[in-house]
């Protein structure tokens, strides 16, 4: 079974498409619900949202900003060479979690990995992305297509 395959069947339920209300001036989340292929709505339950967050590769954007300070800091010790990450256990991703947080938190990047500046990037990103995918595809999705 491929990993599309899997995240399908594990998505079941969720719906078709995924609608997110945000408050444009606290950029804040404030309703996620799934959209089935007939446009019916139903809130996200705690289950489902957790089904979604296991199938981002990625991890939340504070990781995201992590592992770019962790790539930065390997770029100034090792050169270009990086590490794989993907054979990283459990405990070692919790351990590099617990040893560059400290190093964030007293660095510029600090204000990178405030929930405020987190919330109102995502917002302006998904905003500015939503513009340019409008521009070259013409139209907007219609509910159940991908």
């Amino acid at each position: 079974m491929t990993n599309n395959e899997f995240a399908a069947r594990n998505m079941q339920g969720v719906g078709d498409l995924i609608s997110v209300t945000i408050d444009p001036n606290t950029a804040r989340i404030i309703k996620l619900e799934g959209i089935d292929a007939a446009g019916a709505r139903h809130d996200l339950s705690d289950e489902e949202k957790a089904t979604l967050l296991r199938h981002t590769a990625e991890g939340t954007l504070e990781q995201v900003v992590e592992r770019a300070f962790e790539a930065g800091i390997a770029c100034v010790l090792d050169g270009e060479k990086g590490r794989d990450e993907s054979n990283d256990s459990l405990e070692d991703v919790e351990l590099t979690h617990q040893l560059l947080v400290p190093l964030i938190e007293h660095s510029h990047a600090k204000k990178l990995i405030a929930r405020d500046t987190l919330d109102r990037a995502m917002v302006d990103t998904l905003i500015a992305h939503s513009m340019t995918s409008a521009t070259a595809t013409g139209a907007r999705p219609e509910a159940g297509s991908r």
